[in-house]
């Protein structure tokens, strides 16, 4: 464990992905679907030219040839492709990953191309409350968001078999592993409470690292709820009160001090009034009883001497 930071170790290592997205361009798709109409009304124009012509051997030449270029016509057509802004089509032929279709509109590939849509908008993720000890094994409940957007389309659709259920295991996963990571609450160390920047920062880079072999890239994560769980929080509140009081009197003590000082050294420079060792120490626990005090000090009058 690292005692600067309290982090408890690095984030698992995920396997190594060899498979990368490759980009396939296509073919515009009106092109095709013109060509394809086209093949189609020459395959009919061929039938009806046979029939016309009569004679049998016209006749089967006519629906031959018109019949192969209705078919030619109509497997074109099946290669055509629509594609949406924030979309993908990850390509596939007879198993074979082929590329990535990222380009919008309507596009021709190859026909017998298994297609498989996937979507690349940005999206969120929320975790649900989850509770966990933090490093000093106090219970908290904690959970958080997180933005996230498909980066590799062959990453996410073949390394994984879910990646939306992928993302939402591997978050609550890193959100138990940096709540365990760090104290709630510490006056001395990197809290989840007193550097939520710099924690979030860190649950960030976990993120990316897990995700990153199901093509996954991380935009931002933010804690959302950070709370002591319910059967400690009275307790935790009046340690903290506790903690806030003390640290408010060791401030005003400080203070008094300081002010102390400068009145003795004030009265011994200006030659005010002259007081031996007894008379200081009465000063001081008079001066520190009205500066410390919490109500305010009721005065008493001296009508003698300094000694009475």
């Amino acid at each position: 464990m690292n005692e600067t930071t309290g982090v408890a170790g690095p984030p698992v290592e995920m396997p190594k992905i060899e498979i990368t997205e490759r980009i396939a361009h296509g073919t515009g798709g009106w092109r095709m679907l013109g060509l394809s109409l086209l093949l189609i009304l020459v395959g009919a124009a061929a039938v009806l030219a046979g029939i016309v012509a009569g004679g049998a051997a016209a006749i089967a030449a006519g629906i031959v040839i018109g019949s192969l270029l209705g078919v030619a016509g109509l497997v074109m057509m099946a290669g055509l492709t629509a594609v949406a802004p924030g979309e993908a089509r990850v390509l596939q032929v007879l198993g074979r990953y082929t590329g990535t279709l990222r380009t919008d509109g309507l596009r021709w590939v190859n026909p017998i191309s298994e297609r498989k849509k996937i979507s690349t908008r940005i999206r969120n993720h929320e975790t649900g409350l989850a509770k966990v000890n933090d490093l000093d094994g106090n219970p908290i409940e904690i959970s958080a968001v997180v933005v996230w957007q498909i980066e590799d389309t062959a990453r996410a659709v073949f390394a994984v078999d879910d990646f939306v259920e992928f993302v939402a295991f591997q978050t609550e996963a890193a959100v138990r592993h940096i709540a365990g990571s760090y104290p709630y609450d510490s006056h001395e160390r990197r809290s989840l409470r007193d550097n939520a920047d710099e924690i979030t920062g860190k649950l960030s880079e976990e993120l990316s690292l897990r995700v990153a072999s199901a093509g996954v890239t991380i935009i931002e994560s933010r804690i959302t709820r950070l709370a002591y769980a319910p059967e400690i929080a009275q307790a935790m509140l009046r340690r903290q009160q506790a903690g806030a009081v003390v640290a408010a009197r060791q401030r005003i003590v400080e203070g008094a001090v300081g002010m102390v000082q400068l009145a003795l050294e004030r009265l011994d420079e200006e030659n005010v009034v002259e007081l031996d060792e007894e008379r200081k120490a009465a000063m001081v626990s008079n001066l520190l009883v009205v500066l410390c005090a919490d109500k305010d000090a009721q005065p008493v009058v001296n009508t003698g001497s300094l000694y009475q």
